[in-house]
């Protein structure tokens, strides 16, 4: 009779593992935090803010965009940081013809700058994609993308993917005005429903172009009992993204102080001293004495020449930060002796 029901009567584990506990062990050494940018990419706010239509994948604009949605809807499941930056309007102008080189891909684009659009055009120098099957693509404009058509391929590119991959004449700075974090199982940024960026887009949005800066951090913990990320009892999934949540919520934190000022206006005053709570109860739990953050990135583009109302342009933003009663006090390290961070 049993045999008949092997399954029933097996030596199934039982799943114990939910009886552990998961919250983290920490440690009781001080603690040095170096921060650094693993990766950043750009998206263009402005093509998800409002209402837009559904994105048709049967064309190249349109894959494009859905591939700039899957981007956002996988940011906000991670713990990442985001600023939202204003750039001066700058467009296509497919009134006017693109221009070849003679026997090269380099390739003129009309452009119309600024809300005057006053007409300008860059230059750039195409690389055949390994799919193509043409030497030379055919080249479509609108306002804010330029298709090739290679062929095998079709290529789309907005005007500010053309500006961050290729050298050009456009130096102007992004201007920092909100600091936050992707994490949000609402989903709000990817759906562009947050109402704190919402409110830039529309003041800013007139005069201005608005981006997302999403970036990964990486943090090396410098401490004598080593990184409490590593133990093995941190090996959880809830354990490490609690850790993970205290990195990131006091660089999000100081990030937001440096960029937005020590008042951090536009922030409710009950916001302001939640994060001073959250600040002073990091430190304590992780024996915090000092964190350095450096938002420098190789080889980053001159839309990463950050600026805000409260901090002067740099490509090269490296913070010294201490704790001091649940305020973080910010010294900028001088562009020319910032050194990268000890490992």
């Amino acid at each position: 009779m049993t045999s008949d029901y092997p399954d029933l009567i097996a030596d199934i584990p039982e799943p114990y593992s939910e009886l552990m506990p998961d919250m983290p062990v920490r440690t009781s050494a001080p603690q040095t935090w170096n921060v650094t940018v693993a990766d950043a990419k750009f998206h263009w706010y402005d093509l998800i803010a409002g209402f837009p239509a559904v994105p048709d994948i049967r064309d190249p604009v349109g894959r494009y965009l859905r591939r700039m949605q899957f981007d956002l809807e996988a940011a906000v499941e991670k713990r990442l940081i985001y600023c939202v930056v204003n750039r001066p309007v700058i467009r296509l102008d497919p009134s006017r013809s693109v221009q070849w080189g003679f026997f090269s891909l380099k390739l003129t684009l009309p452009l119309l700058v600024g809300v005057e659009k006053k007409r300008d055009s860059v230059t750039i120098e195409l690389t055949v994609p390994m799919a193509a099957t043409l030497k030379k693509p055919t080249v479509t404009l609108s306002e804010r993308f330029v298709t090739f058509n290679w062929g095998g391929l079709i290529e789309a590119r907005s005007i500010h993917d053309i500006l961050q991959d290729y050298p050009n004449q456009f130096a102007a700075p992004s201007m920092v005005r909100y600091v936050g974090q992707t994490r949000d199982p609402a989903g709000r940024l990817a759906k562009a429903r947050l109402s704190a960026v919402q409110r830039v887009h529309q003041k800013y949005s007139e005069d201005n172009d608005t981006l997302l800066l999403v970036q990964r951090m990486s943090v090396e913990v410098v401490s004598a009992q080593g990184d409490p990320a590593e133990l093995a009892a941190n090996q959880n999934a809830v354990a490490a993204d609690a850790l993970l949540k205290d990195r990131m919520d006091l660089v999000e934190c100081a990030l937001i102080r440096y960029f937005e000022g020590e008042q951090m206006r536009g922030r409710l005053e009950q916001e302001v001293q939640t994060r001073r709570e959250r600040v002073r109860e990091i430190a304590a739990a992780n024996h915090l004495e000092q964190f350095r953050i450096d938002l420098r990135l190789e080889g980053a583009d001159n839309y990463h020449d950050l600026m805000s109302e409260h901090a002067a342009m740099s490509r090269s933003h490296v913070l010294d930060c201490r704790i001091v009663g649940g305020e973080i006090e910010i010294t900028r390290v001088p562009d020319k002796i910032a050194t990268p961070a000890k490992r």
